[in-house]
C-alpha cells in the first residue's frame, strides 16, 4: 500500500473528531474546504462532517496535488493561495485547507511569519483582511497573516 492509499489510525478517528468538536466550540465552520485527496485526509474530513453539521455544508474540492506540493521544499504556500484564489469567490469568508507536512507547517509558518509547528491533525487558524482573496493575498502578502492560534486534538 502506498502512503498516499493509508487508512486513517484510529488515534486519527479520535484526533478528526477532537479537532472538529473544537471548530463547532470556537464557531469556526469554513464555507469551502480544499482537501488532499489521499485516503487518510478523505477520511478525516468525512468524520469532521459527520460530528459538526456545518462542515458538511461546506463546498469541498479534493485536490491532488496537496499530497504532492508538500514534499516540495517552499512550494505549499503559493500553491495554496492559487488553490483558494481559483476556487473560493468574494462572498466565501472562510477556506479550510486539509493536507500534510511538512508543507503546511511551512505555508502557515510563511503566511504568518511566525514559526508555526504542526503535528497530525493540527490546524493554523489564520486570518487576512481584503474584499477578495486575490486582495486578501496581495495586501497581507507573505507574513502578514494574523495566527490565531493552533487547534490541537
Amino acid at each position: 500500500m502506498t502512503d498516499h492509499d493509508r487508512p486513517l489510525s484510529k488515534a486519527g478517528r479520535a484526533d478528526a473528531i477532537s479537532v472538529s468538536d473544537k471548530f463547532h466550540q470556537m464557531g469556526w465552520i469554513p464555507e469551502l474546504i480544499l482537501c488532499s485527496d489521499a485516503t487518510r485526509t478523505k477520511e478525516t474530513l468525512q468524520i469532521m462532517q459527520e460530528h459538526v453539521q456545518g462542515l458538511s455544508q461546506a463546498l469541498v474540492h479534493f485536490i491532488p496535488s496537496f499530497y504532492s506540493i508538500a514534499a516540495m521544499d517552499g512550494q505549499t504556500a503559493e500553491h495554496l493561495q492559487k488553490a483558494i484564489c481559483e476556487y473560493s469567490t468574494d462572498e466565501i469568508l472562510t477556506v479550510m485547507c486539509m493536507g500534510h507536512n511538512k508543507g503546511w507547517e511551512e505555508a502557515a509558518s510563511m503566511f504568518s511569519g511566525d514559526s508555526v509547528v504542526l503535528k497530525t491533525c493540527n490546524a493554523a487558524l489564520l486570518e487576512a483582511a481584503g474584499k477578495s482573496w486575490i486582495e486578501a493575498f496581495s495586501q497581507a502578502g507573505l507574513g502578514g497573516w494574523k495566527l490565531h492560534g493552533i487547534v490541537k486534538p
